[in-house]
């Protein structure tokens, strides 16, 4: 009676055309995301940065809510792009199951030579690595498909890769000049999975955050979490939510059963 499903827009469309084709299936889709992690000049920058790297290289960037879009205000950007560089070159590359591994493999060669191909186009088009990565050298490559994080700046609105889900640990580095510009940036895209906020004017935060066509916002943090609370997309991310009763009313029925009573 139902399909819920969680994986890329391409496939949540044709398990869509399905259900229309057959029997009208309920369907619950979580899909894909271009997430925007905002950083304004007045955000806590040691929390701010970490939260950043943690966002866009978790699971090698192999997550619906990955933060791999950094929309920074203009005049902090060399500042973020040093600092996001160097924690993000720290990052230690192996095998998922080994000690003090940071990054584990993609998940097959296929999406390897994709990210490899988003990478170039973007540089193509116009973006500059600021981190160069790409696939690893050989030796750790022998045992996965292994991408070493990636930080490209200079990057356009315009760019493929500011509206295609890269899935692998490719962050982008986008600049801002005030609210309403980050707000525009970051709605700018076919999906509305997740976004981030950072400043210490909550006022403003919290207006961005309620100006934001994505299902979770993290204000001042990312990644943060409860499975009481509904997860879900805007737009082509997704249609239904996940967790809490939300999640839970998805899988049933309402039923109104009227009963005439005898009179007195």
């Amino acid at each position: 009676d139902k399909i819920s499903f969680t994986g890329s827009r391409e496939v949540g469309g044709l398990i869509l055309r399905a259900s229309a084709d057959t029997n009208l299936k309920r369907v619950d889709l979580e899909l894909g995301g271009k997430n925007a992690n905002i950083i304004f000049a007045d955000a806590d920058l040691t929390a701010a940065i970490p939260a950043a790297v943690r966002g866009a290289f978790f699971n090698s960037g192999q997550g619906c809510t990955a933060g791999s879009r950094l929309l920074v205000e203009a005049r902090i950007e060399d500042q973020v792009i040093a600092e996001l560089c160097k924690a993000a070159e720290k990052l230690r590359l192996g095998p998922g199951l080994d000690p003090g591994v940071d990054l584990g493999p993609l998940v097959s060669s296929v999406q390897l030579d994709r990210v490899v191909g988003i990478v170039r186009r973007s540089r193509d088009q116009g973006a500059v690595p600021a981190l160069e990565g790409g696939p690893h050298p050989q030796g750790v490559a022998a045992r996965g498909y292994f991408y070493a994080p990636t930080v490209l700046s200079g990057v356009r609105s315009d760019m493929d890769i500011c509206h295609d889900e890269v899935f692998g640990p490719v962050a982008t580095v986008e600049t801002f000049t005030d609210a309403a510009e980050a707000v525009a940036l970051a709605n700018a895209t076919r999906y509305g999975l997740a976004a981030g906020v950072w400043s210490r004017d909550s006022g403003r935060a919290l207006h961005v955050a309620h100006s934001l066509r994505a299902g979770t916002v993290w204000v001042n943090c990312y990644f943060a979490g409860d499975a009481a609370a509904p997860a879900g997309g805007f737009k082509e991310s997704g249609i239904g939510r996940e967790h809490g009763r939300d999640g839970f009313e998805s899988y049933f029925e309402k039923k109104t059963v009227w009963v005439a009573m005898e009179s007195a």
